[in-house]
């Protein structure tokens, strides 16, 4: 088509000019008549004040608003434009006669106006008709491109030579030169003329992969998503010099094929998750969120980290246990207890594993473990799940200062070894470069000296009132705290009134309990620990003070029967301990599935 032949567009507009002068030549523009309708004619009220365009009907009691939309109401439609008049009467009450109830025909002057209307929307509707057209027949046109594109797909067969290694993804920088076979998900996909990039993680690393030639021509290569399951043959190769790679290398195919497809279109794997997704949907989607970078990270890191604990712990000697989560006795009090039917009986899950823990100090000695905690707070905070992973630990013949070293010394062990570990290391660097170990000793504060910081420094109780002697520091206030001093702090001597009843006393201030709380910037407490109370009727008189029968607990109190000796413990919140080493901003996002109040899904 030439640029000087018209286009659709242009015929329609000139039909709908030359429509819009024979309208303008044969529309009687004369003065309205008395308002009585012609003989035989349909009657369209327009009511310029109370009309709607939207939900009227045409009758006097449900008008239009204007007359085009009164036009195009008309029900058949006119066969000609050129004589709205002859089509039906229009009455119209005008704004300032509507008290008046005063119904006229169209004036001149809005006759004229309606033509012009009516001209305006056939333009349009002629467009928009053009424009359909010109869709549709490209639409038709990419449909037959596609057929013809899929055709000659099903005449590209890739032979699968079966002499490849096949291996995972990590190994890859020390099989350079070789031919391997690798399974994998499409992370990352970029599809050129004549190369297709694609980066595919197989859950041990990612690497990037180049198909050209043949193995972009087949039905695979048409269909391929992101997140579909691929199988891929080729040479490892160093990636090029000034370009970059997961570990540096990549693998040019020569065949491969689609295992598992996933879907494109409207439930595309990019469209269901994006950063301004919101939270509750993102909580839902949380086994979609987990192949994100950030997530995978974050869960590789968590394992590393656990693994750090355990070596710590077995360099220790200390014995791993794993003691029940379900049972029918509370540690920290009845408030925060998950109750259920236990064959007929109550029962409930466990809020710490701590009681069972000591139990073992007289066969295994030091012994810890790494499960499981449930807490009932009604709490929405970014600190608090439901559902947490409780790292615990009881330690027999030390004393409180031993207590203190013991976790002093673990945390920053475990903090040289993630930050020697060489993947541990780069998920630090990536999720929190300005990370800084804590240095030793950690600093301590006595609680009595917290509520003078507090009191001098500012930060006061939620009702705007100082801190005094007896309160417990709510979270606010205690992170206020450790992120001005921004540094690791060991919060010691609680009051005895604010600790559960297995705690030792104070022998210099029997009010106060030889406890510890672990703070740290950005979080708050990461560990909560004291020494137990060893002699039996401390322990009776312990029970008493917070409304405890002692019966239900026999196999706890015969610690201190059958030979008894001081010793203490602690516990440890996973994932706020995660939280603080990679700055993550809730401990939500440390859980693989987190549950908190009203999220037991998916």
């Amino acid at each position: 088509m030439s640029d000087s032949q018209p286009t659709i567009v242009d015929q329609a507009q000139e039909a709908a000019s030359k429509l819009a002068s024979a309208v303008s030549e044969t529309l009687n523009l004369g003065g309205g008549s008395s308002g009585e309708a012609s003989s035989g004619l349909p009657v369209v009220y327009i009511d310029e004040k109370a009309g709607s365009d939207t939900t009227g009907t045409g009758e006097e009691l449900s008008p239009f608003a204007t007359p085009l939309a009164a036009y195009q109401s008309l029900k058949p439609a006119p066969t000609s434009d050129a004589n709205p008049s002859a089509a039906a009467t229009f009455l119209v009450r005008k704004a300032d006669s509507v008290e008046r109830n005063e119904w006229v025909e169209l004036s001149a002057s809005a006759k004229k106006k309606l033509v012009k209307g009516i001209d305006g929307w056939r333009k349009k509707e002629a467009k928009r008709g053009a424009e359909g057209e010109r869709l549709e027949k490209e639409r038709k046109e990419h449909e037959e491109r596609e057929r013809k594109r899929r055709e000659e797909a099903k005449g590209v067969v890739l032979i699968d030579k079966g002499d490849a290694k096949k291996t995972k993804i990590y190994a890859l920088p020390e099989l350079v030169g070789s031919k391997v076979r690798i399974q994998g998900w499409v992370h990352r996909l970029r599809a050129q003329k004549t190369n297709y990039f694609l980066i595919v993680r197989d859950g041990t690393a990612m690497v990037q992969v180049v198909l050209s030639g043949d193995c972009i021509r087949t039905l695979d290569a048409l269909d391929l998503t992101v997140e579909s399951t691929v199988e891929i043959t080729g040479t490892v190769d160093k990636v090029k010099e000034g370009q970059t790679a997961p570990g540096g290398v990549e693998v040019i195919v020569d065949w491969w094929k689609i295992i598992g497809r996933a879907p494109g279109g409207d439930e595309a794997f990019e469209g269901r998750l994006r950063p301004d997704t919101e939270a509750s949907i993102r909580a839902d989607l949380r086994h979609l969120e987990l192949r994100g970078e950030t997530a995978t990270a974050v869960m590789r890191f968590r394992a590393i980290m656990l693994r750090a604990f355990r070596d710590r712990f077995h360099a220790r000697r200390v014995t791993e246990v794993t003691p029940p989560c379900m049972v029918q006795t509370s540690v920290e009090g009845g408030s925060t207890l998950f109750e259920f039917d236990y064959y007929g009986a109550k029962a409930y899950l466990t809020q710490s594993s701590q009681l069972y823990l000591e139990t073992v100090l007289p066969s295994l000695g030091d012994v810890y473990c790494i499960q499981e905690s449930f807490r009932a707070e009604k709490s929405l905070t970014r600190r608090h799940l439901s559902e947490y992973t409780h790292l615990e630990a009881e330690l027999v013949f030390i004393t409180f200062q031993d207590l203190l070293d013991h976790i002093e010394g673990l945390i920053c062990e475990v903090v040289d070894v993630l930050l020697a570990d060489p993947i541990a290391s780069i998920i630090i660097k990536t999720l929190n470069p300005d990370f800084v170990p804590p240095s030793r000793p950690f600093m301590r504060l006595d609680y009595r000296d917290a509520i003078k910081y507090l009191n001098e420094h500012g930060i006061t109780k939620e009702d705007g009132t100082d801190h005094v002697i007896g309160d417990d520091i709510a979270e606010a206030a205690e992170r206020k705290m450790t992120d001005q001093i921004n540094r690791p702090i060991m919060l010691m001597h609680f009051p005895k009134i604010l600790k559960s009843f297995y705690m030792k006393s104070l022998d210099e201030a029997p009010d106060f309990t030889e406890s510890v709380d672990v703070l740290v910037p950005g979080v708050g407490e990461v560990v909560g620990g004291s020494m137990r109370i060893s002699d039996l009727q401390e322990l009776m008189a312990g029970y008493k003070r917070d409304g405890i029968p002692p019966e239900p607990y026999y196999w706890f109190t015969d610690q201190r029967k059958y030979g008894t000796t001081e010793h203490g413990g602690y516990g440890l919140g996973v994932e706020r301990f995660l939280a603080w080493f990679l700055k993550r901003y809730t401990v939500r996002e440390c859980s693989l599935y987190p549950r908190w109040m009203g999220r037991a899904t998916p």
